[in-house]
C-alpha cells in the first residue's frame, strides 16, 4: 500500500514536454541555419565529432532527472506493515434518491446535489463507523458495500446522477430491501439506514417494508430534500435549461417534498425524520443519534508505519543531473565506431 503526500507537484511534470519541444525546435532551427551556412560535406569536415545521438541522450537524461525530482517532491510513502486494529462503530447505509425529480431546484443547487452535500458532511464527521451507499429510483442499485474507506465512499457519491438508472420512479421500498442485505448477520453492530429523498414514493409498501426492516434490527432515518411548495423539473443540455418536464396533458410537472411519507417510514423503523434544508442541523442531529448508540467492536485491517521514499527519487534525480552535466555533445571513440544514426555517411 502506498500514499502520495503532495500530489500537486505532479503538475511539474509539464516541464518535460516543454523541454522536449524546445529541443526539437532548436534542432530544426540549427539544421536550417547550418544548411544556409554550408553544405553537409563541409559541415562534417568542420565539426566531425558532433553527435546527434548524444544530444538526444542528454535530453532523455534531463527528462529523467526532472521526473525523479518531481516524484521526490510528491513524496511517495509505502506502508511497511499490515495491522489488524479494533474499532468501534455503527454500520450506516446511505440510500440516495437519483430519480428525475431530484433535479428540481427548489433547494440550491438542486435536490440531488444537496443530498450529496449532506452525505459528504455526515461522512466527514464520522470517526470509526462503517458506511455503504445505495442509489435508487424505480429500482435500487448497490454503489458501495460496507467499508471504512471514507475516501472511496465520497468518490462513489460524487459519481451519482439521475441518468445512472434507466428505471424511473422513487421506489423507497426497493432501497430498504437492498439495504437489509448490506448488514452482516454474524456481527451484532447497530444497523442504520439513512434515506435521502424528496419522498415522492410511487409505491404503497414502503412503510410495511420499513416495519419489517425494524424487526431485523435496522433503524431508518429519513432526510427530506426539497420544498413543500415544490418546483419544476428542468431539462438541461450543457448546463442550459431547454425546457421543463411536462405530463401527458402538456402541463409542467411540479414535484413537491412529501414529508408525510418520509415521516411514516422513519416512525415504522424506530428512527426519525430530519428536514434537509439546513446542512449543519442535519449533521448535528445525525451525530447526536450515533453518539447515543451502543458501539460494537469489529476488526479492520489497515497499513501502518508509512515510510517516506522521496530520498530514492532525489538520489536518482541528482545522479541523472550529474550525468547530464558531464555528458558532452561530442562523439566518444566507442560511439564513433558504432556510427549511430549513420552520422559518418
Amino acid at each position: 500500500m502506498y500514499q502520495l503526500e503532495e500530489k500537486i507537484w505532479f503538475w511539474a511534470l509539464l516541464v518535460i514536454p516543454v523541454i522536449i519541444l524546445f529541443f526539437v525546435v532548436l534542432q530544426i532551427w540549427k539544421h536550417k541555419t547550418q544548411r544556409k551556412f554550408s553544405d553537409k560535406a563541409l559541415l562534417k569536415r568542420l565539426s566531425p565529432n558532433t553527435s546527434l545521438f548524444k544530444s538526444v541522450l542528454k535530453i532523455i537524461v534531463l527528462s529523467l532527472a526532472f521526473l525523479c525530482l518531481t516524484l521526490a517532491l510528491v513524496n511517495p510513502k509505502i506502508g511497511t506493515k499490515l495491522e489488524t486494529v479494533k474499532r468501534e462503530g455503527v454500520d450506516i447505509v446511505f440510500a440516495v434518491d437519483v430519480s428525475k425529480s431530484m433535479l428540481a431546484e427548489d433547494i440550491a443547487p438542486n435536490r440531488l446535489e444537496k443530498s450529496k452535500q449532506l452525505v459528504t458532511q455526515i461522512i466527514n464527521n464520522l470517526a470509526s463507523d462503517r458506511v455503504g451507499i445505495i442509489a435508487y429510483a424505480g429500482k435500487a442499485f448497490p454503489q458501495l458495500p460496507i467499508t471504512t474507506d471514507y475516501a472511496s465512499a465520497k468518490m462513489f457519491l460524487q459519481g451519482m446522477n439521475t441518468d445512472m438508472l434507466s428505471s424511473q420512479g422513487t421506489a423507497i421500498s426497493e432501497a430498504i430491501k437492498l439495504a437489509s442485505t448490506y448488514f452482516n448477520d454474524e456481527e451484532q453492530t447497530n444497523r442504520v439506514l439513512i434515506i435521502i429523498s424528496d419522498g415522492e414514493d410511487h409505491t404503497e409498501e414502503a412503510a410495511a417494508v420499513a416495519e419489517q426492516a425494524s424487526e431485523e434490527g435496522i433503524r431508518i432515518f429519513t432526510i427530506g430534500v426539497g420544498d413543500a411548495k415544490g418546483g419544476p423539473i428542468p431539462i438541461k443540455r450543457n448546463g442550459v435549461v431547454l425546457n421543463y418536464k411536462k405530463d401527458q396533458q402538456g402541463e409542467t410537472v411540479i414535484t413537491r417534498l412529501n414529508e408525510e411519507t418520509l415521516q411514516a417510514i422513519a416512525q415504522e423503523a424506530n428512527g426519525a425524520y430530519i428536514n434537509g434544508k439546513n446542512t449543519n442541523n442535519v449533521v448535528e442531529n445525525i451525530r447526536d443519534i450515533l453518539t447515543n448508540m451502543d458501539k460494537t467492536e469489529f476488526e479492520a485491517k489497515q497499513f501502518a508505519d508509512f515510510k517516506d521514499q522521496f530520498q530514492w527519487f532525489l538520489a536518482f534525480g541528482v545522479f541523472f543531473l550529474c550525468i547530464d552535466v558531464f555528458l558532452l555533445e561530442r562523439k566518444t571513440a566507442w560511439l564513433k565506431k558504432l556510427n549511430l544514426f549513420n552520422e559518418n555517411l
